[in-house]
């Protein structure tokens, strides 16, 4: 337990009122702990577990987060049952007068983001692609932008506070497209350039074309969502059409969230179906997210378009 308490002490030093993981015991850094992760979504904590857990370690995690002073001290303690079938979530106790029902506004590197605190997966925000999202910022002043599989558009924010001219978003979920307009309107970010797409990407190549080409392409699918996208078979699909899609010079961000595909998966896809664009690096996995193997964790990479 001590390990747990030294990472949940050290993120929170950390966080500076940001959201943050606490611990992430699915990077297998912390053996016997593989199937436990603990979220701040300020002012709330949140405790995932994909696997049963004796009921002396929950309840001393909730001593431990009771006991805390000051800043760092959270309103809510919620436990979320991941392994379960039904969708189980425990609220532990809830001090404050946050509303778990109601979207929670969180912050990351200065910008807003609604989640859903109480939902079981996907909460709204991936605190995983934070480095993404800071490069995204960074990288689209002036640009057009691409944003696939844009789920609550959280790329399409930092694009457009970085300066983006425009941004096109598209997903099939239109209530995630909802919740990311929602979250350029909490940013107070003008939208009358930024387009939200509730199409099938497999359809829509016409329409994409059309709004082109793109400065920025940012491409973050589901590894395996059934009959919506399997990386292992779709990626390929995507990829072939990125050369009608950029402009020469445009730059694109690969991004991969599956342990059983490395990036010498993406790396190879490249080179069959986009041998004009030349790798350049791959971005930075946040620190909260240790991993004892960097290949089954997060992969953000970066390619350049040849001129």
């Amino acid at each position: 337990m001590q390990a747990i308490f030294d990472s949940i002490i050290t993120q929170l030093d950390a966080s500076q009122g940001d959201v943050r993981r606490l611990f992430h015991g699915r990077g297998r850094c912390f053996p016997g702990y593989e199937q436990l992760v603990i979220d701040l979504l300020p002012p709330v904590v949140i405790v995932r577990l994909f696997a049963a857990h004796s009921q002396e370690l929950i309840m001393q995690l909730d001593q431990f987060f009771q006991q805390l002073d000051g800043p760092s001290k959270p309103e809510a303690f919620v436990v979320q049952h991941r392994y379960r079938r039904e969708n189980c979530v425990d609220v532990r106790w809830n001090h404050g007068t946050v509303d778990l029902e109601r979207p929670l506004p969180v912050a990351e590197l200065g910008l807003k983001y609604n989640v859903k605190p109480l939902k079981n997966q996907n909460s709204g925000l991936f605190l995983d692609m934070r480095e993404g999202r800071r490069w995204v910022r960074h990288n689209s002043q002036g640009k057009n932008v691409l944003n696939l599989f844009a789920y609550t558009c959280a790329f399409s924010v930092a694009a457009v506070a970085g300066g983006a001219h425009n941004v096109v978003n598209l997903d099939m979920s239109r209530g995630a497209l909802s919740t990311g307009r929602d979250n350029h309107r909490l940013n107070q970010l003008p939208t009358d350039r930024v387009k939200f797409l509730g199409h099938d990407l497999f359809r829509s190549w016409g329409r994409l074309k059309r709004e082109g080409p793109y400065e920025l392409v940012i491409i973050d699918p589901p590894s395996f969502q059934r009959g919506s996208f399997v990386a292992s078979d779709d990626y390929r699909k995507v990829l072939r059409r990125l050369p009608e899609l950029t402009t020469e010079g445009g730059q694109v961000l690969l991004c991969l969230n599956s342990p059983e595909l490395g990036s010498d998966f993406l790396l190879q896809l490249m080179e069959d179906c986009c041998p004009t664009f030349v790798y350049c690096e791959r971005i930075t996995h946040p620190d909260d997210f240790p991993d004892r193997d960097p290949e089954q964790a997060l992969k953000v990479l970066l390619f350049k378009k040849a001129v």
